[in-house]
């Protein structure tokens, strides 16, 4: 079981450590190729410092000196500034073969350094060429770069067209930047929607509703309509799925994320170069299958995405980082939708490996989600230590400005695997614990209110009549399943599940997989047209 990797205290983080230690092997051999190119590099201290570091586990400086007696202490900082830039010298001379951005940056390069040299004729044909691909792949930024050079080259030239050329690259360059302006408007509305969400979690209130309604609605409403390129509508589409998503508008949002995968699809040559959106598109989509339990749908895009990991997710370390985190949420969402709690017990194993080769690139909204789901399934399969040691690495989170629902959330589990378990020694402590804690996050809701006051009364219940009251509680949570903003709880808990397991003596992997066979059932009965899922997701 891998330790809480949430947080590690009092380990000292190095940048040219970590870049050492998340080199490939054929990296490290071309690293080493570049440095002894000259011939004159093999013993030089920058490599002993590179050796010495590769053999280390963690960053220890007075280990580096006294396996390099070489290299004083006074010296270090300035090695270590030498090496960090060397390698990502040598990674960006290998990853150009690879990257089409790194060529077309390389190209932009080659052609100042010929008109740099006076080679006016032959910077231009090559600026044309690397013109006419930085406008297929619409990367504005560079395109800039490239119009300014064209106006260079046009005012050296000293024709006619001189004021002409001055003219249209102005015009250019004015259409560029408010391309770029849109691009910078669109990006900021999607990143506030996500790290909303990120932050609290969906809307709490009526009053979360408006004030998202009144902020982000009419901002995100200007574009509607308006003519836009591949990148400002990526972030349109972006920008709706998460506003929608925030505001339980679940079927609108996958509409949106169905949209924002399509926009991919149709225009295959900027997957690689916007490789970590498209997968966090499909992430989207994922999510709202899971959502409004479209299962069929979801194991059938599931299955689309693994394939896409074996292409999309080899193309670097980062790459193959976000795909494994989609394919373990998927596949734990999979059997927390059909209640096939312990056939995804394997699935920790492999969470685990996944979370300890990545611990120091996952961030705390990362691994937060992953925790969670592994404990619901430890819940759901009636093994509530596992459950309560999973939860454990949320409830300990200092910052309570992380994914705020999800440490209200962690904490209600926590109390009902409690419960489950026997472990009702402190009970009252714990629930005015949770009580405190959900008031304290201002997220208090009438929902919660009820399943704790359940909690506070328990002591007080005759075992008699402990059924009919657990039949009250589920009575008084069900209609909460439709209600505008109570509903979220659902998206976290199964509580009526929970509570008819109680109520039937059955566990709840039993209730939860009944209810999923009926909806199959259910499901089979439609008319054909409602499945044609990949024709929604590839062909919108």
């Amino acid at each position: 079981m891998v330790k809480n990797s949430i947080g590690k205290k009092g380990e000292r983080r190095e940048g040219v450590f970590d870049l050492v230690k998340l080199m490939s092997k054929a990296e490290k051999r071309n690293f080493k190729l570049y440095s002894t190119r000259l011939g004159c590099n093999e013993d030089a201290k920058f490599m002993q410092l590179f050796d010495t570091l590769d053999t280390l586990e963690q960053y220890d400086e007075a280990k580096i000196l006294a396996l390099c007696p070489s290299i004083t202490k006074q010296q270090l900082p300035n090695l270590k500034a030498h090496l960090y830039k060397q390698i990502l010298i040598s990674l960006r001379m290998l990853g150009v073969q690879h990257s089409q951005l790194l060529q077309i940056r390389e190209q932009i390069d080659f052609v100042k350094i010929l008109f740099d040299k006076g080679l006016y004729s032959e910077a231009q044909k090559m600026l044309d060429k690397v013109e006419r691909r930085a406008k297929e792949l619409e990367l504005l930024p560079a395109i800039l770069d490239i119009v300014e050079l064209k106006r260079q080259l046009k005012v050296l030239s000293y024709s006619s067209e001189m004021t002409l050329a001055a003219d249209e690259t102005s015009k250019a360059a004015d259409i560029i930047s408010v391309h770029l302006t849109n691009i910078a408007a669109l990006s900021r509305l999607a990143v506030q929607c996500y790290a909303l969400h990120q932050n609290l979690g969906f809307a709490r209130s009526q009053k979360d509703l408006d004030r998202l309604n009144n902020y982000f609605k009419p901002r995100i409403d200007t574009f509607e309509g308006k003519e836009m390129n591949f990148t400002e509508r990526f972030y349109y589409y972006q920008a709706k799925a998460w506003y929608n998503y925030i505001c339980h508008k679940t079927a609108l949002s996958y509409r949106y994320a169905l949209k924002w995968v399509a926009h991919f699809n149709s225009h295959p040559e900027m997957k690689e170069l916007m490789y970590d959106s498209y997968m966090r598109g499909y992430s989207q989509v994922l999510d709202g299958m899971f959502l409004m339990h479209k299962y069929s749908a979801f194991v059938r895009t599931l299955e689309e995405f693994e394939k896409e990991s074996h292409t999309i997710g080899q193309l670097n370390d980062n790459a193959a980082m976000i795909s494994q985190g989609i394919l373990f949420t998927g596949q734990l969402n999979k059997c927390l939708m059909s209640g096939t709690y312990k056939d995804g017990l394997w699935i920790a194993k492999n969470i685990d490996s996944y979370l300890k080769r990545y611990d120091n690139r996952l961030t705390l909204h990362e691994k937060m989600p992953i925790y969670f789901k592994v404990a619901s399934l430890y819940f759901g399969d009636g093994n509530y230590t596992k459950c309560i040691e999973y939860l454990s690495y949320i409830i300990s989170v200092k910052d309570h400005n992380i994914r705020r629902d999800l440490q209200c959330y962690a904490r209600m589990l926590n109390l009902m695997a409690m419960y489950d378990a026997g472990l009702d020694f402190n009970i009252d402590y714990q629930i005015r614990s949770v009580y405190s804690f959900i008031v304290k996050m201002k997220d208090m809701t009438e929902m919660k209110d009820e399943l704790l006051s359940f909690f506070k009364s328990f002591g007080n219940i005759n075992a008699l009549d402990l059924k009919r009251e657990l039949k009250i509680l589920h009575e008084r949570l069900k209609p909460y399943e439709n209600h505008p903003y109570e509903r979220r709880t659902f998206y976290y808990i199964d509580l009526l599940s929970w509570l008819e397991s109680k109520i039937t003596d059955k566990s709840m992997g039993e209730i939860v997989r009944a209810k999923f066979e009926a909806s199959q059932k259910q499901e089979s009965q439609k008319p054909t047209q409602n499945k044609k899922w990949l024709h929604r997701l590839f062909g919108i």
